[in-house]
């Protein structure tokens, strides 16, 4: 069979749709709704790509939340775990795994939330489904709701310590290094706050909302796009958001942007709501400081 590569993060509806039966693609549904659990589960029943396993954000994606908050609430799951998981519905380390969402909900972070845990797990060889859902469906991409009856295979995780940074990396960090929170401007300054105990944000950070990753119909920005709304530069950046699930998409911008996954573009798993968990940690309200 033809080699597979993937040049970016990101796979079109076409590149999908021609790969689709090819037995090294994997795909992984990961639409979902905070505000309603089941209405991923619901949409991914009534309709999917063929194939496609359903991924939970909270069963799935997140390991369980901690007593007292630590780890913020949408904890990363056990290595292990999350590796036995992926061997459960197939996806093993020679597979080619694309990941969607639904970007037209106006929670399209879902996707690469699967993303990065993959890359996190040194699986190279996944991406996301540009335009998500949507996208597919405007395509004429086949839809079914026929659940698989995936074989189980090994997938044996190489775990990429320095994708993560913790609570203590962020109060430790250089002077030269840019810690992002990727949230809503209002929740960044503290004039809402409609899930965490306390508003505002972490003390240094700057707010690059990640919904400006996506354009007006749910597609990524362009390389150029995204390093001008990041603005980072050179910098090594931290990137946060309220749980370590919507911070994602501006980790795989800055890929985009050419700036890969690592010790100069990592995540802040915890988040927020890990960082106020501990309630000597300072918090700052405002405008970028």
């Amino acid at each position: 069979m033809a080699d597979l590569t993937l040049p970016t993060p990101l796979v079109s509806v076409s590149w999908l749709r021609a790969h689709l039966r090819d037995p090294r693609v994997r795909v992984l549904d990961a639409r979902y709704a905070l505000n309603d659990p089941l209405t991923g589960r619901i949409a991914y029943l009534s309709g999917h790509v063929p194939g496609a396993a359903y991924a939970d954000l909270e069963t799935d994606l997140s390991g369980p939340v901690q007593p007292g908050g630590s780890g913020g609430r949408h904890p990363l799951p056990d290595p292990a775990a999350l590796a036995a998981w992926l061997g459960s519905v197939s996806v093993g380390n020679d597979s080619l795994v694309v990941c969607y969402d639904d970007p037209g909900t106006g929670q399209g972070f879902y996707a690469a939330r699967a993303w990065w845990l993959l890359r996190w797990l040194g699986h190279a060889r996944v991406a996301v489904l540009d335009g998500g859902w949507p996208a597919w469906v405007a395509a004429g991409g086949e839809v079914s709701t026929e659940e698989p009856s995936p074989t189980p295979v090994p997938f044996v995780p190489d775990v990429q310590a320095d994708l993560v940074a913790t609570a203590a990396d962020v109060q430790a960090r250089g002077a030269g290094t840019l810690l992002i929170d990727s949230r809503a401007p209002g929740r960044y300054r503290g004039e809402v706050e409609p899930i965490d105990r306390k508003a505002g944000h972490i003390p240094g950070a700057v707010n690059r909302d990640w919904t400006g990753a996506l354009d007006e119909t749910g597609h990524w920005r362009d390389s150029g796009a995204q390093a001008a709304r990041l603005d980072a530069g050179d910098a090594p950046t931290v990137t946060y958001c309220g749980s370590g699930v919507s911070a994602t998409p501006n980790l795989l911008a800055r890929e985009l942007a050419g700036v890969p996954l690592g010790p100069d573009n990592r995540l802040y798993a915890g988040s927020w709501s890990d960082w106020i968990s501990d309630d000597t940690r300072p918090v700052a309200v405002g405008q970028d400081d």
